[in-house]
């Protein structure tokens, strides 16, 4: 049987849930938490950053973080 996914993409955060049963039901990130940051950094090793793990390092990557995206969508 074919899912619903809900995506929200925030300017802070982002979620996305599940229609299972006829009820949404949030999906955690690998934090466990139900919201994610709205955040994507490039670390210069080429690894891709993105929520919590983004935020943290943004202090000390300016040039190569992005935040807020959805004020960067088309």
């Amino acid at each position: 049987m074919a899912r619903a996914v809900g995506i929200d993409l925030g300017t802070t955060n982002s979620v996305v849930s599940v229609l299972e049963g006829g009820e949404p039901t949030v999906i955690a990130n690998a934090e466990g938490a139900r919201t994610t940051p709205s955040v994507v950094a490039f670390a210069k090793n080429g690894e891709v950053l993105v929520g919590q793990s983004a935020k943290n390092q943004a202090v000390t990557n300016v040039d190569r973080t992005i935040r807020s995206v959805k004020r960067h969508m088309g």
